[in-house]
């Protein structure tokens, strides 16, 4: 297939908001050039064997425009196919027309995938609609944002301002009150409703609503280094009514999530929904055993158990995996009764077609035990315990001295998570400056490599001062074990009650702060 380059607009800033087209060629692409403003979760849609450039005014080397014209022409060369990660739309004032008309005089094959505008998305999120009926007949952007050297932009401000509608404009704080005092100067009312909003579509979004007179002297008189979305006209008093993206419950909270990255997704969804910002940093990854021979044995032996105890989602997988790797099927399972920890474990084996026989209020031994002798005597029975090499033995331990004969496997390992690329949050710094609100553990394991990771005294004394969330009392008694105090605690140990324990916890923090 010939080469081409993708001009893809990924959005004003939430990674969520880039085309399923666009993610589609971000993913198939051998080279990224993507601006500093695109989002470090984006880039890990990317293989990982693509080289990834960043050309933005905050790269180590940033380059000019021209530079990125020719670098885009020298990948296509190659043979490469390229993806050109542009925030916002690609041609919403923005260089790719630029970009698009040198590819076009090299000969070179490009393709434009629209991205959402700021001037677009930014109201949105902050509840306010650009346009509204009786918001006037006219909708107008603005070119404003001059702090990267562009030529000032010339506009009839006189004409500008006298039109009944909507003026949107995306600027540098060195603008803004220039655009702001231009309105004012030339006939818009001050008593006019106007926004200003900072960070938009991000979880540090802040929005300040009043008349165009009190924007105009904020402006003036801020120290903010931000740039800003202006929405100047009658539409923006309707904020007031039609916030959303702010009002939810952990808006502006910081939540670190654990879980390995192929198991997060749920949690980091979940976390979002309720308007946090999710901290993806996994202390874990999943890994196959040293050696599979005894699991493999125990998956040709499958039939003659009584019972197989499947602790975590992970153990579900990997034997599944085994089995239907060697000569057996899941048939073998006919006369097996299974065991599942966990609503998540049962969910699991569920997904796969399986009936669960037993599932014990938590995982303890005694827990364990009690649920398995209430289909009868323990003693004598044949119980399969596939588990992570860091497994708890006491559970083995405890069924057997009620007689049961219990064959322990290694299904997996739980290892230390390396960073995986470019992006990765820097929890240490993120604790030490407190601008993490809750790190939650869903395992023993992650508690343990957290702890591994940080130190054991540096990850003790940075969460002394944090809130701990953890999925159970196995969780938290880990936790515990390396003086890390759980301050949440779900009834239920999910990941949707997990969140919901969290929102919980905050909810009656604020009753509480009520006077």
């Amino acid at each position: 297939m010939p080469s081409i380059v993708y001009l893809i607009g990924a959005g004003p800033g939430d990674p969520g908001l880039i085309t399923v087209r666009g993610l589609r060629y971000l993913a198939s692409a051998d080279v990224v050039l993507y601006d500093h403003l695109i989002s470090a979760r984006l880039l890990r849609h990317a293989r990982p064997d693509a080289e990834k450039i960043d050309v933005g005014l905050a790269a180590p080397q940033p380059l000019d425009q021209e530079a990125i014209c020719y670098l885009l022409a020298e990948k296509a060369r190659e043979g490469k196919t390229v993806a050109r990660l542009k925030w916002g739309d690609p041609f919403v004032f923005d260089s790719g027309g630029t970009e698009a008309l040198f590819l076009h005089e090299q000969g070179l094959r490009f393709e434009v995938v629209p991205g959402i505008p700021a001037g677009i998305g930014v109201p949105s999120y902050a509840g306010i609609p650009i346009t509204y009926p009786g918001g006037g007949d006219t909708l107008t952007f603005v070119r404003g944002h001059e702090d990267d050297g562009k030529t000032r932009a010339t506009v009839d401000w006189a004409s500008l301002a006298c039109l009944d509608g909507t003026i949107v404009c995306y600027a540098g704080p060195r603008r803004l009150p220039q655009i702001v005092h231009a309105l004012l100067s030339h006939g818009r009312s001050p008593e006019d409703s106007a926004a200003l909003v900072y960070s938009g579509t991000l979880p540090m979004q802040e929005t300040v609503v009043d008349t165009l007179e009190a924007i105009s002297r904020m402006t003036k008189q801020s120290t903010e280094q931000r740039p800003a979305v202006l929405i100047v006209g009658r539409v923006a008093a309707l904020r007031e009514h039609l916030r959303w993206f702010d009002s939810r419950p952990l808006f502006g909270k910081r939540i670190v999530v654990t879980r390995p990255r192929n198991q997060a997704a749920e949690l980091i969804e979940q976390i979002e929904s309720m308007g946090a910002e999710a901290i993806d940093a996994p202390m874990i990854r999943i890994a196959p055993p040293d050696d599979y021979g005894p699991l493999d044995a125990a998956c040709r032996d499958v039939a003659s158990f009584d019972f197989i105890v499947f602790s975590s989602a992970n153990a579900v997988d990997a034997f599944i995996e085994r089995l239907l790797a060697g000569p057996l099927d899941l048939r073998e399972l006919k006369g097996v009764k299974l065991c599942a920890v966990g609503p998540a474990t049962a969910e699991r084996l569920v997904r796969a077609g399986l009936k669960v026989d037993l599932t014990p209020a938590e995982f303890r031994a005694e827990s364990l035990v009690h649920a398995i002798s209430g289909t009868g005597d323990v003693r004598g029975l044949r119980i399969l315990l596939p588990r992570a090499d860091i497994g708890r033995e006491i559970v083995a331990d405890e069924l057997r001295r009620h007689g049961a004969e219990v064959t322990e496997v290694i299904a997996y390992r739980t290892i230390v998570a390396e960073p995986e690329g470019e992006g990765e949050p820097d929890v240490y710094r993120m604790l030490l400056e407190r601008r993490v609100d809750v790190v939650t553990f869903t395992s023993p394991s992650a508690v343990r490599n957290f702890v591994q990771v940080l130190g054991a005294e540096q990850a003790a004394d940075l969460l002394r001062t944090t809130i701990v969330a953890s999925i159970g009392p196995v969780t938290a008694e880990a936790a515990a074990q390396c003086n890390i105090r759980t301050t949440i605690m779900p009834a239920h140990y999910t990941t949707p009650a997990l969140v919901e324990a969290i929102v919980n916890y905050f909810e009656a923090s604020r009753m509480d702060d009520t006077p």
